[in-house]
């Protein structure tokens, strides 16, 4: 999880991206950045997300802390 953030920002089309930050503020926020994210976990971490987990995660840190949760 070291690259997280790196690679989520990556996805955002931003230079970095804080724990406190609401996914659905950045500008590129839509349904293709979130199937982006979905391949990204799924791809790197070996976790399965649906567009609901996403979602529902709201900010940066809860998006990595739910992938955490489901790699144990």
């Amino acid at each position: 999880m070291n690259n997280f953030r790196i690679e989520l920002a990556e996805i955002l089309e931003v230079d970095g991206v804080e724990k406190d930050e609401l996914l659905s503020s950045f500008e590129c926020w839509d349904s293709l950045t979130i199937l982006s994210i979905i391949a990204l976990a799924g791809e790197n971490y070996n976790v399965t997300l649906s567009a609901a987990d996403v979602n529902n995660s709201n900010t940066v840190g809860g998006l990595e802390e739910l992938i955490k949760s489901k790699r144990r």
